[in-house]
């Protein structure tokens, strides 16, 4: 399945049914009149949020969403049946988005079942009956119907994950993600390999959390270098960023800088979340000149880093054990079975 996570789409509400122009015509009744009944509501647009989607790929197929019109009116004063609602399902994490040049926020779904009705369909017109009064006895005008809403809009997915893996290209992030998790995210020894959002649920002492990968980035990237800032809105979510830094590189203090610099260039809050410093590929340099590189780290209050390997896991086990108080999921471990109760001891009177 292809990952999108932002498509532009057109919907438009149901238009409200025509009233009707009726006249009563019933035998041994001398006296007939109006009765016309009123047109049915169109059908509202309604959006809601279902799991198991976690792309927007449907939505580059089909851009154009409208509900039905109601039902006219009929004589006996009958109303016209009401049109039904159109509901569109997106995955968790949309964003709904005016097509103008705010950009204005119109919804925000971050819960399965979330709904929420963006245009709602046109009142239905009124049937003759309804405009009879005392000086007009037999009026033949009628509503049309009321017109729906239509609009453009933005849909913009921001995938719901704990944990966020931030670095430059090829700081081993693909190797990592493959390590705590069953993901299958390709590796390769060129830049950009991961080339859209991964995610991944960790399982660590029988505790789990969501884990995001995002392309990596370079210098500038605010600014639209390279693949851009784009997927970093994938992370906005994530209660913590990890920051892998691949230790091989000439300078890893530099390329902690840059991507630092990045996250405060984006905004939204990314500079603030807790992060995690991990020096990454520890088997390629050994146990000692990893540590001088840690300690350049602490010279510059970057804090002490991890040291780890994504390849052989060497590290990992602590990482994981860190990152767990972190994301609020300290759930009992399963392990831990609740004790049996005794069974009832027979009745005794001593």
């Amino acid at each position: 399945m292809h990952f999108l996570d932002q498509a532009k789409i057109y919907i438009r509400s149901g238009t409200g049914g025509p009233g009707a122009v009726s006249f009563r015509r019933e035998k041994y009744i001398e006296y007939g009149g109006p009765d016309g009944g009123n047109g049915g509501k169109g059908g509202d647009i309604i959006f809601e949020a279902v799991e198991g989607l976690n792309t927007l790929i449907d939505f580059r197929y089909a851009q154009h969403f409208k509900a039905a019109r109601g039902e006219g009116g009929a004589g006996k004063n009958r109303t016209g049946a009401g049109a039904p609602d159109l509901v569109i399902p997106v995955p968790v994490g949309t964003q709904i988005i005016a097509d103008d040049e705010e950009g204005t926020l119109l919804a925000d779904f971050i819960e399965p079942g979330q709904r929420q009705v963006l245009l709602r369909g046109g009142d239905g017109g009124r049937g003759n009956l309804s405009y009879k009064t005392s000086t007009n006895r037999a009026p033949r005008q009628h509503g049309t119907g009321w017109p729906g809403a239509e609009m453009w809009v933005w849909l913009r997915l921001k995938l719901i994950a704990d944990v966020g893996l931030v670095g430059l290209p090829n700081a081993g992030k693909s190797t990592f993600i493959n390590q705590v998790t069953n993901t299958k995210a390709k590796v390769g020894d060129y830049p950009f390999t991961t080339t859209k959002p991964q995610l991944g649920v960790v399982l660590h002492k029988h505790r789990e959390f969501v884990l995001a990968d995002i392309p990596g980035l370079i210098e500038g990237a605010a600014e639209g270098a390279g693949i851009g800032d784009r997927f970093l809105g994938h992370i906005e979510r994530c209660r913590v960023l990890i920051h892998l830094v691949d230790a091989t590189q000439d300078d890893p203090v530099k390329a902690w800088k840059i991507v630092k610099g990045e996250l405060k260039a984006y905004g939204a809050g990314l500079e603030d979340k807790p992060q995690i410093l991990v020096l990454n590929k520890g088997d390629l340099l050994g146990q000692e000149l990893m540590q001088d590189i840690a300690k350049q780290f602490a010279r510059r209050k970057a804090g002490k880093p991890f040291i780890i390997s994504g390849a052989t896991g060497e590290g990992v086990e602590d990482l994981l054990d860190a990152i767990i108080p972190l994301v609020g999921k300290d759930a009992t471990p399963m392990s831990e079975e609740a004790p049996a109760e005794e069974a009832p001891k027979p009745w005794s009177p001593i």
